[in-house]
């Protein structure tokens, strides 16, 4: 088994992974949202704009 993020040869302290780089890199990812599935679904669309306003309204009303 390869190590998803460079190919190496994994290690089995880190497996799937080779090190703990690897292991870090892909958790960024994930904490990132890289490896959200996209969706075109219309609630889903409403719901991602409802959060912005909402994020957006929270910013403008917190004090610098």
């Amino acid at each position: 088994m390869t190590c998803p993020i460079c190919s190496s040869e994994t290690d089995p302290k880190y497996r799937p992974f080779c090190s703990r780089r690897c292991a870090d890199i892909d958790l960024g990812r994930w904490m990132r949202g890289g490896y959200a599935i996209p969706s075109t679904a219309p609630e889903d669309v409403e719901d991602a704009l409802e959060e912005l306003k909402n994020a957006l309204t929270e910013t403008e009303t917190k004090p610098h």
